[in-house]
């Protein structure tokens, strides 16, 4: 860790207990809250105009596949370049491709071009986007804030995202029912103010030692992660129980046939776990995690699978609303204590190729989990989806407990690291 506080000795904020001061930390989330919210409100609008123009569920899976192939082509190398240049430059570059296909899309609109083609490969390059994005991000978090406040920091970072995946599809649903144009213009300006914020985040980026390129220093992430099993338990039990148990494609479905509220409902029906998320994740940004973090996690992931139950089963707008604000306040709790995890257990010349193997599993539960969950509807229906995939997600929680024992037992953030972990990887801890 003497690298990092030496990064932070020389940021434009001096280390102390006080989130606010940190300058750079504090560009870094009011750049992701809007640039997340841009994503939001791009993300509903592909989905709501993908099932006006072919009203099928499995295209709407197929619009998480396109963003997930390219994510899980890409996210190796990307790790390895976030550990390498600089973390918020990267970040910048991928936030301007995204202005760029949102610009697209509206000139699109304009000129009546909008079609399914077209919104698939928008969802490519946003996958392509994504892929670099998610190492820089989680990598860089922590070369920003001193490590006695990082669950906090991790905590409020969170809850900047949540209150922009809140934000974003509410205003986005009001959007859209004014029109596409809107919609796509409003993402356009989102995503510059993204891109300038993000201009002006600095740190002290120190080149790392030498390393030979090849496939030991790609994979080097991916072997670390495999060492812990404690950080393997983690970022896997995360997978499934989104891959299965998310309804976030389907929600378009829900909206308009099911609930029959449209898109101004569907717009609320998105934001209700980000709801859920950011209650939480300003509690936990107070009031951090201290002891049995990892049984939390897995409590935390169960609720989950039984709040997607609820939902799946509810033919009730107000019923399904609380559902999936439960669902996101459990996520949260997962969200904060593995990504924690993550960045605690993880030497930094590593945390990007880390931080990579991390975005994987995350591209795989939701991109991924979009395109499970349109392909399982396409045979046994929206609410026969989601309720399987609540189910499974119990199942697999209490698997969790007997298959990683290290993780449910984990008390603290702060434990030693074990041998096998610091041997692994050119930078041990």
């Amino acid at each position: 860790m003497s690298n990092c506080r030496s990064q932070l000795e020389s940021n434009d904020a001096p280390p102390g207990g006080s989130l606010l001061a940190q300058r750079a930390f504090m560009r870094f989330c009011s750049a992701r809250l809007m640039a997340t919210m841009a994503l939001q409100i791009l993300a509903l609008a592909l989905g709501w105009q993908m099932y006006e123009l072919t009203g099928d569920a499995w295209d709407l899976g197929l619009l998480g596949l396109c963003q997930f192939v390219p994510a899980l082509a890409l996210s190796l190398y990307a790790g390895q370049l976030a550990d390498r240049h600089h973390r918020a430059r990267i970040l910048a570059c991928c936030i301007a491709l995204q202005f760029g296909v949102a610009s697209l899309l509206l000139a699109a609109c304009l000129w009546g071009r909008i079609s399914p083609g077209l919104l698939m490969g928008a969802a490519v390059l946003i996958g392509i986007s994504r892929s670099f994005q998610l190492p820089a991000q989680q990598a860089l978090l922590s070369l920003l804030v001193p490590p006695s406040i990082l669950a906090r920091a991790t905590a409020f970072n969170a809850g900047a995202g949540q209150a922009a995946i809140l934000g974003g599809p509410a205003i986005g649903g009001f959007l859209m029912a004014a029109g596409a144009v809107w919609t796509y213009g409003a993402c356009v300006l989102l995503f510059l103010a993204g891109f300038t914020l993000m201009c002006t985040v600095r740190y002290a980026h120190a080149p790392p030692a030498h390393e030979q390129p090849g496939w030991a220093s790609l994979l080097a992430g991916a072997r670390f992660v495999w060492s812990s099993k404690t950080l393997l338990g983690a970022m896997a039990l995360d997978l499934l129980a989104i891959l299965l148990g998310g309804a976030t494609a389907l929600l378009p479905i829900f909206a308009k046939d099911i609930l029959q509220v449209g898109p101004v409902g569907l717009g609320i029906l998105r934001a209700a776990p980000a709801a859920g998320a950011l209650l939480v994740s300003l509690l936990l940004a107070r009031l951090a995690l201290e002891r049995k973090v990892g049984a939390k996690l897995m409590v935390a992931i169960a609720v989950y699978g039984a709040s997607m139950l609820v939902f799946g089963l509810s033919t009730q707008f107000a019923l399904s609303l609380c559902a999936l604000v439960v669902s996101g306040a459990a996520d949260m709790v997962n969200v904060v204590v593995r990504h924690t995890l993550v960045q605690l257990d993880t030497p930094d010349a590593m945390r990007g190729r880390v931080g990579a193997v991390n975005a994987i599993f995350m591209g795989a539960s939701n991109q991924l989990g979009e395109f499970e969950s349109g392909a399982t509807a396409a045979l046994v229906g929206p609410v026969g989806s989601v309720v399987l995939g609540g189910a499974a997600t119990l199942a697999i929680t209490v698997c969790w407990i007997k298959l990683f024992p290290s993780l449910w037992r984990r008390d603290r953030f702060h434990e030693p690291v074990s041998q096998a972990q610091a041997s692994t990887g050119p930078a041990g801890r």
